[in-house]
């Protein structure tokens, strides 16, 4: 399978200078940096644009999963597009059809413009991480990769960090569309940096790419997405598009797997799932993308619709993750390769910390505290990365690492879209059902709306105080909802360290293969 940029290998290096080392290395760090910031820098402005758009909150949440969708789909194909293009172009291309994209996000005037070009945003960023990755390890000694590799992550979490705030100030201080205005000039520099610093290269040869599994499984992951995104909008199955959707997507899957076990080079090869600690280690990082991005996706909702904080204190609260992330790398860099699976089953065991925590919280609580939380996401998700990434990929052969690496970070990337759409649907049927239930008893035949001391400053005797206590009602099953939403982030959490028990003492990388 034609997966990482490593699968286009290039034969004839030429000797690069220190200096032009570390100048395509900036390029290559801004441009991971401004795909990882165009994927979190719309969770600061969703509320702003959710007004914008007129959409309701399971809508404006495409903007999120679909962008994320588009990366899963493009992620394999990296090594095809770079043995097709040549590493230079490749790079330098997806950074300005990026910048092409981020433009035009922000001139959008209609939902369904915005989610086209988010979607092309994902697609053109999909190959930068892997792609660039692979560039600066090729350009530099092997006695230096361990700087480069850091200073690579760093970039990655900078732009969790960098993204959200930036987003929420230039939202409050102009509008949501200068978050994505910011973006171009720097893509566009990064793009022209890219064409002069990386040196042209003879290509080893194209790769081939098993079209037939690469397209049903591209449908059956589209399809699944759209079901989940419209289903409680269309009453679910009696809807005959979700009917369709489902279909369509269950038949692609069932052909997918029929195709790959019988193809003599499928597009992915379901045998490798036999290995144990690989097939754990999917799960597991499925799990991980589900629990990555859903907190801050639905948490900025919460924060300006029912608790009336502004656009750059939600940025701040969003990006404060980034800064427990940086920690929670360093942490499993000393540790993580040492104890992997008690690292593991640690950050697993504070990301159920962090659901029990978002499910006691209230419209009281004060952005310092969901602040807090969200050090604690990110500290979670940076120690368990590096482990699980060990554990993964321990024991297969050397040769299949360009594939199983591509499938667990296309699982990943499921992973977050499919829960983000889940929680959001949630969040939607939730608060519809309890705001019926708290109207139930809104009647003047309830004796204790009658009580002074039960009913305190709300009034039923005017128009004017029912509609401030339907707006508190709203506000109060919203909160539930969200409260639900942050459950089933916790049960998830929980769901995934009976898993870590199961996983066998990590080998040496280049031990042999047990599938």
């Amino acid at each position: 399978m034609a997966t990482a940029a490593a699968s286009a290998a290039l034969p004839h290096r030429p000797e690069l200078t220190p200096a032009r080392r570390y100048v395509i290395l900036a390029m290559v760090v801004l441009s991971v940096t401004l795909y990882s910031t165009s994927i979190l820098i719309v969770a600061a402005v969703l509320p702003q644009l959710q007004g914008a758009m007129s959409a309701t909150p399971d809508e404006i949440s495409w903007t999120v999963t679909f962008n994320i969708l588009a990366t899963a789909v493009i992620t394999p194909l990296t090594g095809w597009l770079a043995g097709r293009f040549g590493r230079r172009n490749l790079l330098g291309g997806s950074v300005a059809l990026f910048a092409v994209a981020s433009y035009f996000c922000g001139a959008a005037t209609s939902l369904e413009g915005l989610i086209f070009w988010r979607i092309v945003q994902g697609a053109a960023g999909a190959p930068l991480p892997p792609m660039g990755q692979t560039v600066v390890l090729d350009i530099f000694p092997k006695h230096q990769h361990g700087m480069v590799v850091g200073l690579y992550g760093i970039g990655v979490v900078m732009g969790a960090f960098i993204g959200p705030m930036v987003g929420g100030v230039l939202a409050e201080a102009y509008t949501w569309r200068y978050a994505f205005y910011l973006i171009v000039p720097a893509a566009m520099a990064a793009s022209v940096g890219v064409f002069v610093a990386l040196p042209r290269m003879h290509r080893a040869g194209k790769v081939k790419l098993e079209w037939t599994g690469f397209i049903l499984v591209s449908v059956a992951i589209a399809g699944i997405q759209l079901a989940l995104s419209r289903g409680q909008r269309l009453d679910w199955f009696q809807s005959p598009e979700i009917v369709v959707e489902v279909f369509a997507a269950a038949l692609a899957f069932y052909m997918f797997v029929t195709h790959s076990l019988t193809h003599d080079k499928p597009f992915l090869n379901l045998r490798l799932l036999l290995n144990r600690n690989y097939a754990i280690g999917l799960v597991l990082v499925t799990i991980y993308g589900m629990l990555n991005f859903t907190p801050m996706v639905i948490l900025p909702g919460l924060l300006r619709e029912h608790m009336g904080m502004p656009d750059s204190l939600i940025g701040y609260v969003v990006g404060s993750r980034g800064i427990g992330a940086m920690a929670g790398f360093f942490v499993s860099s000393f540790i993580g390769q040492k104890f992997p699976r008690k690292t593991i089953l640690f950050g697993f065991l504070c990301q159920v910390t962090v659901g029990v925590w978002l499910m006691s919280t209230s419209l009281d609580t004060t952005p310092f505290e969901f602040g807090l939380n969200g050090v604690l996401q990110g500290f979670a998700g940076g120690v368990i990365w590096v482990p699980l990434t060990v554990v993964a990929f321990s024991t297969l052969d050397s040769k299949d690492l360009d594939e199983t690496t591509s499938v667990f970070h296309l699982l990943r990337n499921i992973g977050s879209s499919f829960f983000i759409s889940m929680s959001v649907t949630e969040i939607v049927r939730s608060a519809a059902m309890n705001y019926e239930h708290l109207t139930e008893r809104i009647s003047p035949f309830n004796p204790v709306l009658k009580l002074p001391w039960a009913m305190g400053g709300w009034d039923v005797e005017t128009a004017q105080g029912l509609a401030r206590l339907s707006r508190e009602m709203v506000h109060q099953a919203s909160m539930v909802s969200y409260l639900n939403a942050y459950g089933m982030f916790a049960v998830a959490s929980a769901a995934a360290i009976p898993l870590i028990l199961l996983i066998a003492q990590p080998g040496l990388r280049d031990a042999p293969s047990r599938s």
